[in-house]
């Protein structure tokens, strides 16, 4: 074992003690627990070692650094820490033969297992949140969130990585992401998976069944991880965090059982009973139909968080009254997707209304609108919730979604177009329809690759990472050119966001039932009269 190793078990028992994972009692547990899964017999360090590293190091959570839309992720420095920590380990481990491959994937399930050594069971996890929901629900998320990234569940350091920024457009601030946290399988890691014994345990990665699981090869590891069980009307329902946290406090309410999807009144009161519950986060559902699903259709859950979206911000351009809901506030969203916003004090009139507009919607035909409820026996419309408090009010943004296709639109009539697809291909899920962009991974290098060939006045055509963006680069070149405007080395980053930004503003005006046109909205009035 060498002092390198030695270090970083030390280090990693420090850890432990620093954040609170672990007790001054559980240090000789724990350090035996570790080397056991080194496959090593002996320390050269004691347990008052491990104490005294714990005391000399200083997190400084002043530091801490903003994710770029409005959150902190902890501190850079304890992110950084246990990086260093946990490579020292991975690399000791694919040196001596623990893992099958030095690949990113068996070493995320190697140390996971190592983190999971320093997790507290997840009864002491309840116990301490309910005790600190008792004092204030705000103070029970706030040191579970914090709890979710001392574990290395949320990975810090890699939520780091992503690219984010906002884009001002007519519908307020988008948050626009490259997603760099999500770590790409490697070909051996495929290959491997694809040889490895198909299971039905756990059947999804929502699964309550996911706490504590050692993984494989084709799923996570989560020994690390832990949840919360809470009672949403009156059924057993749980509490945990995205690992890749998009936005702050990026929570998943999850159903206990293995259910699927659906939208419908009782989804309405789910969700106004979380807010209950934590009326200091917003709640959401992805819509139950594919291709406007954009998530786990076959697992019954909400995303939520602490933050604010664009969508949240923006007002409501005109009201509207439903017969018999006169107590309820009606109105249509100034947002490029289709947004009718319900409020009001009682949630079950705000959850009856709009289960009243979601039947409705569902057997809705406007042919000259090109909205049709279904077409050969296969429904079309239906609705992505989201339900916030604000004040002495509750709110109901419902969205209306459509996922028609034609031979001009195979991927959805009501989808990015396919111009659009160079930047954003995937489905308008929840998060994107609330006006946070999640953009693949691959942007990153196409992004740098495309600054270099403009500011050289290369052919971007003649590359295979830019000829998809060509036209695209020519159409906005052209419009700076009129303005007067050269790109520069100062100026063509804040440009290409700028550019990707306005993009994704179009991609929502795609995903939108009824366009921003005066046509698109007289349509919209056509629905809302006739509830």
């Amino acid at each position: 074992m060498t002092m390198d190793l030695q270090e970083a078990v030390k280090d990693l028992a420090a850890y432990g003690v620093k954040t609170g994972l672990i007790e001054e009692s559980d240090i000789v547990w724990a350090l035996n627990t570790l080397i056991a899964q080194l496959g090593v017999s002996e320390l050269s360090f004691t347990r008052e070692d491990v104490l005294t590293e714990a005391s000399q190091i200083a997190f400084d959570d002043t530091e801490a650094a903003e994710d770029g839309i409005g959150s902190p992720l902890g501190t850079i420095e304890s992110g950084n820490y246990l990086a260093h920590v946990l490579k020292t380990l991975d690399d000791y481990a694919a040196e001596h033969g623990l893992l099958p491959d030095n690949t990113t994937v068996y070493r995320d399930l190697f140390d996971t297992r190592l983190m999971g050594a320093l997790t507290p069971r997840p009864s002491e996890v309840q116990a301490r949140f309910d005790a600190l929901y008792d004092e204030s629900p705000r103070e029970a998320t706030d040191w579970y969130y914090t709890f979710s990234q001392d574990t290395d569940y949320i990975r810090r350091y890699r939520v780091k990585k992503d690219l984010k920024w906002k884009t001002e457009t007519p519908y307020g601030a988008l948050d626009i992401t490259i997603n760099l946290s999500k770590p790409e399988k490697d070909p051996k890691a495929i290959a491997a998976a694809g040889k490895a014994k198909q299971t039905g345990y756990p059947k999804c990665q929502l699964c309550r069944e996911c706490e504590g699981y050692a993984g494989r090869v084709d799923y996570p590891a989560r020994e690390n991880h832990r949840i919360i069980p809470l009672l949403i009307q009156g059924a057993e329902w749980c509490l945990q965090y995205s690992p890749y946290v998009y936005y702050n406090e990026h929570c998943i309410v999850l159903n206990a059982r293995h259910t699927p999807m659906k939208i419908d009144a009782d989804a309405f009161r789910k969700l106004f009973d979380f807010v209950a519950q934590f009326p200091h986060y917003f709640v959401g559902s992805n819509a139950d139909l594919p291709i406007v699903g954009g998530s786990i259709l076959a697992h019954e859950h909400f995303q939520g968080g602490h933050y604010e979206f664009a969508m949240a911000k923006a007002p409501v351009e005109r009201s509207f009254t439903v017969p018999g809901f006169e107590d309820v506030n009606a109105g249509i969203v100034k947002w490029p997707m289709s947004v009718i916003r319900l409020s009001g004090r009682d949630t079950e009139r705000i959850s009856m209304l709009a289960d009243r507009i979601l039947t409705h919607w569902r057997a809705y035909t406007d042919a000259d609108a090109f909205i049709y409820a279904e077409t050969d026996g296969v429904r079309h419309n239906t609705i992505t919730p989201i339900a916030r408090k604000r004040g002495e009010l509750f709110e109901l943004d419902l969205v209306l979604r459509n996922n028609i296709t034609t031979e001009e639109h195979p991927l959805g009539v009501f989808h990015p177009h396919a111009k659009l697809h160079h930047i954003k291909k995937e489905n308008i899920g929840l998060i994107e329809v609330m006006g946070l962009a999640v953009l693949p991974s691959r942007l990153k290098d196409e992004m740098a690759e495309l600054k270099k060939l403009i500011l050289s006045g290369g052919d971007l055509r003649e590359h295979p990472e830019t000829a998809k963006h060509a036209d695209w680069v020519s159409e906005f070149t052209k419009e700076y050119q009129r303005n007067g405007v050269s790109f520069t080395e100062d100026n063509i980053d804040g440009i290409l966001r700028e550019e990707i930004g306005k993009v994704f503003c179009q991609v929502l005006e795609d995903a939108g039932v009824y366009k921003r046109t005066k046509e698109g909205q007289e349509a919209f009035d056509r629905f809302t009269a006739s509830i």
